[in-house]
């Protein structure tokens, strides 16, 4: 029971990780039509930066918003000088350009910071742990992490239902091309909206940094389970993006640790290790399978 607990709320705190860069990411598509493979660059140097300026000032909570900062204004430096260009083009050249900017960011990367991999200090108010039950005492620093992934959730919410903002991204979800007729600026609309996408893939990053290294290249790792959520929430869907990031934190976080224990039960240690493992990595495209099987466009798709 304590295991599972615990493992679940590794999970959600995995979740909310997820669901900064999928909403970007869903947004960035599903308005764009853009398909950008460099969303997890912009992870990696959210978590770069902000390790950076928290290390040099002492301060995690100025590195988060450096992070934040630092990965808004590089995306929207790349937005206006290069996806501009690539709007109206076949898919194939957003991924061979995109594709680029990866191998780019990485090289940059390596050169500014070097290859050995960051550790940041998690301050003394977040260092410990909190008994949840009895046997079972959880980080502090993963409980912040739901915490802030939870208020940002909230405040996207209402940013997209409740303000003319979200009115306009939702719209340009539907038919980008009936806001533009309208009259809208649909050129600074993508801005804005590519701008919040990079800064919510930074916050992403630096708020994982103190769990797991910042080191070249964290962002292809993450990608992947990025694109999963998205196809499995729905293209242009925040609702979809947290419900689809939650569903594969949960499968993902759930099957590596109870699916190689279950194999034990048939199969000697060693082979119920590496067979469970195996089965625990492909569980989550079972589910986006499944899923796309009973809902071809996500679970909550943007109603067009």
């Amino acid at each position: 029971m304590q295991l599972l607990v615990e493992q679940s709320l590794n999970a959600v705190q995995l979740g909310f990780t997820l669901f900064l860069l999928a909403t970007g990411m869903t947004l960035i598509f599903g308005i764009m039509g853009l398909i950008n493979l460099a969303h997890g660059s912009l992870y990696m140097i959210g978590a770069f930066v902000g390790t950076t300026v928290g290390a040099r000032t002492g301060s995690l909570p100025l590195g988060i918003l450096a992070g934040m900062a630092g990965a808004a204004a590089v995306g929207l430096a790349v937005e206006m000088a290069i996806f501009r260009r690539l709007y109206h083009r076949d898919h194939l050249y957003q991924v061979l350009a995109t594709f680029g900017l990866i191998l780019t960011a990485n090289e940059l990367a390596t050169i500014l910071w070097g290859r050995a991999p960051l550790l940041v200090s998690v301050p003394d108010w977040l260092n410990g742990s909190v008994q949840l039950m009895p046997g079972l005492s959880y980080p502090v620093y993963r409980l912040a992490v739901v915490g802030v992934g939870a208020a940002v959730a909230v405040v996207l919410h209402l940013l997209v239902e409740r303000t003319r903002l979200g009115m306009l991204v939702r719209a340009g979800a539907s038919d980008r091309d009936m806001v533009a007729v309208l009259g809208v600026d649909i050129a600074w609309l993508y801005t804005i909206v590519f701008a919040l996408g990079a800064g919510l893939a930074g916050l992403a990053g630096i708020l994982a940094a103190p769990i797991q290294s910042t080191q070249i290249g964290m962002g292809e790792q993450i990608l992947i389970l990025t694109f999963v959520v998205v196809v499995v929430g729905g293209v242009g869907s925040v609702k979809g993006a947290f419900a689809g990031s939650m569903l594969i934190a949960l499968v993902d976080t759930l099957g590596r640790a109870f699916v190689p224990g279950l194999f034990k039960l048939l199969f000697s240690s060693s082979v119920a290790d590496a067979l469970g493992m195996s089965v625990a990595s492909v569980a989550i495209y079972l589910v986006m399978a499944v899923v796309l099987i009973l809902h071809p466009q996500g679970l909550f798709p943007e109603q067009r």
